[in-house]
């Protein structure tokens, strides 16, 4: 175990013997198949054990008491404490030695053990144990990587020896951002530095396991073999790397004093990068800026705000020569001017009038090629339509056919007069 790891379990081993039935030694010959005694060092397995160097493939372990009190739960805690805050880097992994327990919750505190919150819940069926769906870490999206989720892959009764880990899959989380084969590490890191809540999600400074209920190897508990049921792990892997340490190549540029060591890339990346920039070595600007050409790498200016017009730009980040990516009809380094077939009103619109191909007709004026002030008498977007309204106050004349057609009677009337007027021989 690491010296600057602290172990707590509870409940404690007995002191005095425990006898068993056998079965755990049929499953696996090295856990305590006759008796075990935590005051005995032959025949004693304490917490130690699950952190000890293994020889010669014989497991070590540390093992809890039994079931014999059936039916209160056999509950245990295990707890490790740095005393400073830890950033995770690679998937904590529990290996259990007589299968895997069916309910268990990993904690994690931020404030050395004062307060407590849930990192993952594990149980055969989520739904009945903890009222939550059941989820796989891969499966998750870039805003809900740092979301806690209960996870059914590691409780079921597997019935195979290979089968003895319990993971908390940190690489999976990072492939989210970083790709399956962990390649574009450097939109993890900013990921990591930007998302709000994604790199606390990462940090603690202490864990807990906590064992809910153990291995049954079917689906009842055997009553008249109580002995048979226990906790047993004989290795935990935490990889990671203390908040703040500091690395001989940590190479920053000046722009951070902070590094952490991924394990399973053997990589130094820097931690908390300033001055607006991003990367393994800061070497990058964050989003929403862009490269001082003029500045060395180590200078505090190096990144400059890309500072694009928010209405006229498709978003806030610019190439590396500070030009920001305009919407329909903007233009410009920073997208705060038109195009010249185009006006600004809170965004660039095409015009409706200019003094070249779109004239205002009639007379009339074009006014901040916004809209056409017509003359009296015509109306429409360019001043193209007469006002026949205004025909009898000196408006235009419309040589057209009245608006409204003949009424029915007046019809009538005209052809009595025409049938009259025949008669008569007029």
């Amino acid at each position: 175990m690491p010296d600057w790891w602290e172990i707590h379990c509870t409940p404690k081993a007995s002191s005095g013997p425990t006898h068993h039935q056998g079965q755990a030694g049929r499953e696996n010959p090295y856990l305590c198949s006759n008796e075990c005694d935590a005051s005995n060092p032959d025949l004693a397995h304490p917490p130690r054990l699950m952190f000890d160097r293994e020889d010669e493939g014989l497991a070590t372990y540390w093992q809890s008491v039994t079931w014999s009190r059936y039916p209160s739960p056999l509950e245990a805690n295990i707890t490790l404490s740095w005393n400073k805050s830890v950033e995770l880097t690679d998937d904590v992994v529990m290996t259990f030695e007589y299968g895997r327990p069916t309910v268990m919750v990993l904690e994690k505190s931020l404030d050395n053990g004062r307060t407590w919150q849930p990192y993952q819940f594990y149980a055969e069926d989520c739904m009945e144990a903890f009222s939550m769906p059941a989820r796989r870490a891969r499966d998750m999206s870039p805003s809900s990587a740092h979301r806690v989720l209960c996870t059914e892959e590691y409780s079921r009764w597997a019935g195979s020896k290979k089968e003895k880990h319990v993971r908390f899959e940190v690489r999976d989380r990072f492939a989210i951002f970083a790709g399956p084969d962990l390649r574009n590490m450097d939109n993890l890191y900013t990921r990591l530095e930007s998302a709000k809540g994604l790199k606390e999600f990462f940090t603690f400074t202490d864990l807990r396991m906590r064992l809910l209920r153990p291995a049954l190897g079917g689906t009842y508990v055997q009553r008249e073999n109580l002995y048979k049921y226990f906790y047993a792990i004989s290795n935990i892997e935490v990889i990671g790397a203390a908040a703040g340490s500091a690395f001989g190549n940590c190479e920053c540029y000046g722009h951070s004093n902070r590094c952490s060591y991924i394990d399973f890339l053997n990589v130094v990346t820097c931690v908390s990068c300033k001055h607006n920039t991003r990367g393994q070595h800061c070497q990058h600007c964050r989003l929403g800026y862009y490269r001082n050409g003029s500045a060395e790498l180590d200078d505090e200016n190096v990144c400059i705000e890309c500072n694009c017009n928010q209405i006229g730009s498709v978003h806030d980040r610019c190439n590396e020569t500070g030009f920001c990516e305009c919407r329909e009809g903007a233009m410009g380094p920073k997208c705060d001017d038109c195009l010249p077939t185009h006006y600004w009103r809170q965004g660039c619109y095409p015009n409706v009038c200019d003094d070249d191909q779109l004239l205002c007709q009639n007379g009339g004026t074009c006014v901040q090629n916004q809209r056409c002030t017509c003359p009296r008498g015509f109306t429409g977007v360019r001043c193209e339509q007469p006002r026949c309204d205004l025909a009898d106050d000196g408006g235009p004349n419309c040589d057209h056919a009245p608006d409204t057609a003949p009424r029915p009677d007046t019809l009538l009337g005209c052809l009595l007069l025409l049938g009259l007027a025949t008669r008569l021989g007029c």
